[in-house]
């Protein structure tokens, strides 16, 4: 008999194919994703089962626009249920919107919901279910659902009051025995990624426990399949014998495993296993979906569209590679309005991916959305200038020169993209020298025209995520947290452009980066 697993993960709130920044058929979102589960239920000859591994209710303009207008995630839990899966996953950005938004979301859902390693403060999974055993065909089948445990370098600690994150490794080792004992197949469905390269082994990052799904499986024996995400990586592959699928972001692939498994006496044994990706682009979105979301769908064009400001001169990002060396008028107006809704003296952001296109001569809440696509909150930290240095020579350390040219550090585009950790600052005057080795390449600090020592205090405005030392900028941490602006990055953007309506697209190249 042929068990056919499916898995979608990293969806974040795409529903229909479009980014919203222009075209409107791309190979993505969950109505293509529904069209193509179908298709491969179908398909299969034997019991399906589908999975959903997490990251669904937070990442595009229809997901901020349910959470910040209309205060509910329930439009988007009704498609999940519609798209019937067996299974789901709780990943790390189901946090983003505070944990009522993320209780409402499982209480909406009719699939179980499967976090084994968040647990409570008597040590048992905080969301009430660690696995659950499914029986197709009189084979039972076990599902154990693990999330990365690094959520906590990430999320206000009020967010997670209460719950503790345990390694996967630590979880799986007590449960997969367990599962081995009570289903004929244990499946690990794991809202994480890998950690080292997948055929030599070699680490591909710091090892900081963010992902660990090389270390499963080389320590814990009997999983028959592994599916994961978070990394939004596109994998099809297998690992000591496990089949492994990763299937991408925005609902771009489905994952599926298929394991054959034949009775031997008593026992239920795999004999055979194989994994596939399978692209969404050659399906029409499915009706069912576009029906359900199509009257807010409608609602939030209409947001899209309003209005919010003017630019004068060009504040477009025609080469975002560019917009990293040279201060791109874009990067000061962000690092302005953080000052402006702070107070601070100095400022950090970053350009988060290489889609964002800037602003033309009209500023739509369109145009701030898909440009600032985190639902960020800003923080003040009171940091040395010994800090702030380690900070810039960490940023610095984005960078690399090749043939002669300084680029974005390959060792940070593979296997997931970080452009999001390469910092720029304003209220302070700095060069970044790629000539010189890393951890020394900081060769002007200036603080309103005076050199900054070591021992100087400064307050710095970043964003929630940089601010409690995320993307392993271990000098920053919670306790250097002084005051925070609890109103998300995209409504203080339009606030203030409120008050500023028409603005000027300049920069005052306060840093270089020189080779």
């Amino acid at each position: 008999m042929i068990i056919t697993l499916l898995e979608t993960s990293d969806m974040h709130g795409y529903v229909y194919p479009t980014t919203y920044s222009g075209k409107t058929d791309l190979p993505i979102g969950a109505a293509k994703a529904a069209a193509k589960l179908k298709e491969l239920r179908a398909q299969a000859d034997g019991p399906v089962i589908a999975i959903e591994n997490g990251d669904f209710i937070q990442g595009s303009p229809l997901s901020y626009y349910l959470a910040k207008e209309q205060h509910s995630a329930k439009e988007l839990t009704n498609l999940i249920n519609l798209m019937n899966y067996d299974v789901q996953l709780i990943g790390n950005h189901e946090f983003n919107y505070g944990l009522d938004y993320l209780k409402e979301a499982i209480k909406n859902y009719q699939a179980p919901v499967l976090a084994a390693n968040i647990l409570n403060q008597a040590g048992q999974p905080y969301f009430g279910k660690a696995y659950t055993i499914l029986e197709k065909a009189g084979i039972k089948i076990a599902v154990l659902g693990l999330t990365t445990q690094y959520i906590p370098h990430w999320e206000k600690p009020e967010t997670l009051k209460g719950m503790t994150f345990e390694s996967i490794v630590k979880t799986a080792k007590k449960y997969v025995p367990l599962l081995k004992q009570q289903a004929d197949l244990v499946v690990v469905s794991y809202h994480g990624g890998f950690e080292k390269d997948l055929a030599t082994g070699e680490a591909t990052e710091a090892l900081t426990g963010e992902n660990e799904g090389y270390q499963l499986l080389q320590e814990v024996a009997g999983i028959d399949a592994l599916f994961t995400g978070h990394q939004h990586r596109t994998i099809a592959t297998k690992i000591n014998g496990v089949p492994v699928v990763q299937p991408g972001y925005q609902g771009n692939h489905i994952g599926k495993i298929q394991l054959t498994v034949e009775k031997m006496g008593e026992q239920f044994v795999v004999t055979d296993s194989h994994a596939t990706l399978h692209s969404v682009e050659d399906v029409a979105p499915d009706p069912q979906i576009l029906s359900a979301i199509e009257p807010m769908e409608r609602e939030l064009e209409h947001w899209l569209d309003q209005t919010l400001g003017q630019v004068e001169g060009d504040m477009r990002i025609d080469d975002p590679m560019q917009a990293r060396l040279i201060e791109h008028p874009y990067v000061e107006f962000i690092n302005r309005v953080q000052l402006f809704a702070s107070g601070a003296a100095i400022s950090g952001t970053a350009l988060f991916n290489n889609e964002g296109k800037g602003f033309g001569q009209k500023i739509t809440m369109r145009d701030v959305i898909t440009n600032y696509i985190y639902p960020n909150t800003l923080a003040v930290i009171k940091v040395s200038g010994a800090d702030l240095r380690a900070a810039l020579e960490q940023t610095a350390n984005y960078l690399a020169v090749e043939d002669g040219k300084i680029v974005f550090n390959p060792a940070f585009i593979q296997p997931k993209p970080q452009y999001y950790n390469y910092d720029m600052y304003e209220g302070i005057d700095y060069t970044i020298d790629m000539n010189r080795p890393a951890g020394q390449r900081i060769t002007r600090l200036n603080f309103n025209n005076l050199p900054i020592t070591a021992d100087q205090e400064l307050e710095v405005v970043t964003n929630q995520y940089r601010a409690i030392g995320g993307g392993n900028y271990n000098m920053f941490s919670a306790d250097k947290i002084v005051r925070e602006i609890q109103v998300d990055m995209t409504e203080l953007i339009a606030d203030y452009l409120k008050e500023h309506p028409i603005i000027k697209a300049e920069a005052n190249h306060n840093f270089q980066v020189i080779l």
